[in-house]
């Protein structure tokens, strides 16, 4: 892989590397905490100082069969110096772990020390860029000095890495969460954009990708269960702005594509530089690109009306089609969530978004959809399932103007067994575990976090997965609130 073609060819680089003044947040600052004195809720988004550790009091019981650690990611850090980030995607990556064992749960959480942090902590004040927020105090020398480490926490070979979009992962003490540092694959991908969302590959190992904004390209990455790198490969893809997920078959690798322009502009973010070209009489498509894995090149492309993703539960072939489910939003939210940092509500949310099944079909050249749920996000699935068929879909609903229900979808009969948290919660991404040996997939637990508002902290959930309606079987609540987290996955004991 030619590293120095790939990162001179983005957009975001060079523009971004232009040093100018800084755009100051004191008034998201000020107006966010007018509105966190008014609604307490918001406390969601507020500012996070030092590192966590508690016990859980348990409402409930634990099963005595599920042990292990719930490892979650996501921004902890807003403000710094009087200034507020702009954006939710901003904040510095806090990590947490949930300790689980003899029916005991231990959370932690400790933010990654990475060279942004450290600098900005340094100063007391922001200096570089992020995604919603120009800042241009210091310049930078690559991907990786702007990297937030806020996006997920994944183990791999006994090791865990704080992951982000643009560049490379950090590595994370799996017991202590301290930070270990940089994680390069390999001498020539250093600070290559490596994505928050590597799929576990059905015969071992794991894929991932790196997408530059403006670059024209998609990086791939095949590494085996050791870590080491089995492959890597390019494949191009004009008018590629923000790719945050993809998915992977048994044969495939599958991406789909919003309709994006990036303009210039040394005093944008690059949240701001997306321009949504997805409505007007030249509106563009959404487009889904499917790889081959055995070559690592395109092998089609399809088109669908213009729609924003960010999220897929997973694929698979069905005779000579491949199908997958996805979350898709209608028109550009990027703004919206945004607006969380100044104490906004993004009322429209409830209605643009639902979850659906694609069917890729290559020999008519044509992708169908159809609908499996109402507005929601986080789709997930059985881990012994990814890039096989699955039968269940884990989604949150959204109710008001917030995630309120886990449920879990029968994606052949459309059936749905869920459970609405009352008003005073927010949900956040729930997994399923499964038992060992599991018979289905739904032969073990639903876990996650919710956030009790009313008490202002932070709770582990646990869900019998066959019996989801039925409510948690166990609460695990903390004596504090803990950051809302992005994406997080579980390691059984």
């Amino acid at each position: 892989m030619d590293r120095r073609r790939f990162l001179e060819a983005g957009f975001s680089l060079g523009a971004l590397s232009l040093a100018g003044a800084a755009r100051a947040d004191q008034e998201t600052f000020r107006r966010f905490h007018a509105a966190l004195a008014r609604e307490p809720a918001l406390g969601v988004y507020a500012d996070t100082v030092g590192s966590q550790a508690g016990e859980a009091t348990i409402v409930g019981r634990i099963p005595a069969d599920l042990q292990g650690s719930f490892y979650r990611n996501g921004p902890g850090r807003f403000e710094l110096g009087g200034e507020r980030y702009q954006h939710w995607f901003d904040g510095d990556g806090f990590v947490q772990r949930w300790t689980i064992g003899g029916g005991k749960v231990r959370h932690q959480g400790r933010f990654v020390e990475t060279r942004r942090y450290q600098d900005e902590s340094a100063a007391g004040q922001f200096l570089y860029p992020s995604f919603g927020t120009h800042v241009a105090r210091r310049g930078f020398r690559d991907n990786d000095t702007l990297n937030a480490a806020n996006t997920n926490l994944v183990p791999l070979n006994g090791r865990v890495y704080a992951l982000w979009e643009g560049g490379s992962a950090y590595e994370i003490d799996p017991e202590t969460l301290a930070t270990v540092g940089v994680k390069a694959w390999r001498g020539d991908l250093r600070a290559m954009p490596f994505s928050a969302h590597p799929k576990l590959d059905p015969q071992g190992g794991l894929w991932n990708f790196g997408a530059l904004p403006g670059s024209g390209r998609i990086a791939l990455y095949q590494l085996g269960a050791d870590g080491s790198v089995l492959r890597t490969g390019v494949v191009e893809v004009p008018q590629q702005a923000l790719v945050h997920d993809f998915l992977v078959s048994r044969e495939h690798l599958v991406f789909m594509i919003p309709p994006y322009d990036l303009k210039d502009g040394k005093d944008l973010s690059f949240a701001e530089r997306h321009v949504w070209a997805g409505s007007g009489t030249k509106a563009r498509p959404m487009r889904i690109v499917v790889v081959s894995k055995d070559t690592l090149t395109v092998r089609q492309v399809f088109e669908l009306p213009p729609r924003m993703v960010f999220h897929f539960g997973n694929a698979w072939e069905d005779g000579a089609c491949t199908r997958f489910d996805a979350v898709l939003h209608d028109g550009d939210v990027l703004a919206e969530l945004g607006g969380l940092m100044s104490g906004q509500r993004p009322d429209r949310l409830t209605s643009r978004s639902e979850a659906v099944q694609v069917c890729l079909d290559y020999a008519a050249g044509q992708a169908r959809t159809s609908r499996l749920f109402g507005s929601s996000e986080f789709p997930r699935v059985a881990p012994q399932s990814v890039g096989a068929r699955h039968r269940r879909l884990v989604l949150l609903g959204m109710g008001d103007t917030v995630l309120s229900s886990v449920n879990l979808v029968d994606t052949d009969s459309g059936r749905v067994d869920g459970y609405r948290f009352g008003t005073g919660w927010q949900v956040e991404e729930h997994v399923l575990v499964p038992r060992r040996n599991a018979r289905s997939e739904t032969d073990g637990y639903l876990v996650g976090v919710a956030q009790d508002f009313k008490k202002g902290v932070g709770v582990m959930t646990v869900f019998d997965a066959a019996r989801v309606s039925a409510g948690p079987v166990a609460l695990a609540r903390l004596p504090y609130r803990t950051p809302h987290c992005f994406h997080g996955n579980f390691l059984s004991a």
